[in-house]
């Protein structure tokens, strides 16, 4: 049987742009660029490096565990594409709002 868009037991997921910026010289949410978001990570471009800490930064920012939080599109890019397990598009946007200011 096929679960339905209501149905608890379907897990909520929500897909944001970002925009990284690997290699800064500070980590954190940078904020809202329009509809994406900009992200800093110290690691470097190299081997995954950024692509993991962006999900570290985001997971520890949205007060979710790192499992949560994978990036979907756009791995070998500064524009990319992350999904998030288990909030709703307001709590993903009320979170990222507080960790920037």
């Amino acid at each position: 049987m096929a679960a339905e868009a209501g149905d608890p037991s379907v897990e909520r997921r929500v897909r944001l742009a970002l925009k990284v910026v690997p290699g800064a010289s500070s980590e954190g949410i940078a904020g809202w660029l329009g509809e994406t978001l900009k992200v800093r990570v110290r690691a470097p471009a190299e081997r995954g490096r950024a692509n993991a800490a962006v999900e570290r930064t985001l997971a520890a920012a949205l007060g979710v565990g790192p499992d949560r939080v994978r990036i979907v599109a756009g791995g070998a890019s500064p524009r990319k594409v992350i999904e998030i397990a288990g909030l709703s598009e307001a709590q993903v946007r009320g979170r990222l709002e507080e960790a920037a200011s």
